[in-house]
């Protein structure tokens, strides 16, 4: 027995199965090329919104640039909510601590009116959410 491999493809045709043509490579190139053209062109346009701008931010309050995180602050070194039953004292607590201050701080009221003791916008903003809290006016959550 003669253990040289038989070649069954005669000289000078070329053999098949033996892997891709040129010419098939170059049609999946091709093809994969006209699809990444087609993919480019059919992305969206992306739009470039830009917030509204808020009132100037005061001098006293610090610049913070990250979003708006709720606090969970539970007593207020202020006046502010003495003489609240505790029912009312909570529901003020819990809307100073999930409303953001407007001043541009991205803090909660609650949290600008510890570290901020002299910002106007946070202290009107608490004045009038423990007003509405007292009046009934404040909404149940």
């Amino acid at each position: 027995m003669d253990s040289t491999p038989v070649n069954s493809t005669p000289p000078g045709e070329p053999a098949h199965g033996r892997g891709p043509t040129r010419g098939a490579v170059a049609m999946v190139v091709l093809t994969l090329g006209l699809l990444a053209a087609l993919v480019w062109a059919l992305r969206p346009p992306r739009l470039h919104f830009r917030p509204a701008p808020l009132d100037p931010v005061p001098a006293e309050c610090p610049k913070l640039a990250r979003e708006f995180v709720p606090t969970n602050i539970t007593e207020l070194p202020d006046p502010l909510l003495s003489g609240l039953p505790p029912e009312q004292r909570m529901q003020a607590l819990y809307r100073l601590n999930m409303e953001p201050c407007t001043c541009g701080c991205n803090s909660s009221v609650a949290h600008c009116l510890i570290t901020s003791p002299h910002c106007p916008t946070s202290r009107k903003l608490a004045e009038k959410i423990v007003a509405e809290v007292k009046s009934g006016r404040a909404p149940h959550n």
